[in-house]
C-alpha cells in the first residue's frame, strides 16, 4: 500500500513539473517574440525594456503584445 502511495506521489511530482515546465517555455517563447516585435519596430532595445520583458509574467506578456500595435516608443508598450 504505502508503494502504491509512492509511485502515486512520483507520478504527480512528475506532472507538476512538466506542466510548470511547459508554462516557463511558453512565456519565455512569448517574451522571445515580443521583443523580436519591438526591436523590429522600434530598434535596440535598452537593459532596461529587455529585462521587463523578460520578467513579466503571461498576462502582461498578453497585455503588452497587444499594446504594441498602437505604442508610439518601445517604453509605451511595457508601461502599466
Amino acid at each position: 500500500m504505502l508503494a502504491a502511495r509512492v509511485v502515486e506521489w512520483t507520478e504527480e511530482w512528475k506532472r507538476q513539473g512538466l506542466e510548470e515546465g511547459l508554462e516557463k517555455g511558453l512565456q519565455k517563447g512569448e517574451a522571445n517574440l515580443l521583443l523580436r516585435q519591438m526591436e523590429l519596430r522600434f530598434g535596440p532595445l535598452d537593459e532596461s525594456s529587455l529585462a521587463r520583458v523578460r520578467a513579466a509574467d503571461a498576462e502582461a506578456l498578453l497585455r503588452w503584445g497587444e499594446r504594441i500595435l498602437t505604442a508610439v516608443t518601445a517604453e509605451n508598450v511595457c508601461k502599466g
